[in-house]
């Protein structure tokens, strides 16, 4: 992972509302991950979105673990 390649995010927690810092790492390009509220621990699926030709970070959205298909 390289530093230049983390973007600091601020996002809210789709369960509770909790705001916090998440840190995307484009380096992998589009991906998707799971990541526990800071506060009330619900998983968090974030699928990251990142432009092929470019590299750059495109979107980033976050959804409750009870909403994925």
């Amino acid at each position: 992972m390289q530093e230049e390649m983390l973007d600091a995010r601020a996002v809210n927690c789709p369960y509770c509302g909790t705001g916090f810092e998440l840190l995307i790492d484009s380096s992998q390009g589009s991906h998707t991950t799971w990541e526990d509220c800071p506060r009330c621990c619900a998983p968090i699926q974030i699928v990251v979105v990142v432009s092929e030709s470019s590299g750059e970070l495109e979107g980033v959205t976050l959804g409750r673990d009870d909403d994925v298909v």
